[in-house]
């Protein structure tokens, strides 16, 4: 009997489900990140936030992108692999990473 194709895409390994559940997990962090930093320059141009704002938001995201790029090491990953392709899309993160 041949097999099923949704049983021939949910087959995975053992030994890397950890790693590619931490790689979904940065993915949708970094995902995050990245609207944050959009938002925060668009804040920035439209002069929203004062001057001890503007260093406090730069500050966490520098942080929060240093963390990141630890993170990505730890699990022997780096920035372009969490960049999701959607296929016809595209893909998930731009392609500036």
């Amino acid at each position: 009997m041949p097999e099923n194709p949704v049983h021939q895409r949910w087959k995975t390994d053992p030994d890397t489900v950890e790693r590619d559940l931490i790689k979904l997990v940065l993915t949708i962090v970094e995902l995050l990140r990245q609207l944050m930093e959009r938002t925060a320059i668009h804040r920035v141009e439209q002069g929203d936030l004062g001057e001890e704002q503007e260093e406090r938001i730069g500050m966490t995201l520098m942080i929060l992108q240093e963390r990141m790029e630890e993170l990505c090491e730890r699990y022997g990953l780096t920035m372009n692999d969490l960049n999701l392709d959607l296929g016809p899309l595209g893909s998930l993160l731009p392609r500036d990473l």
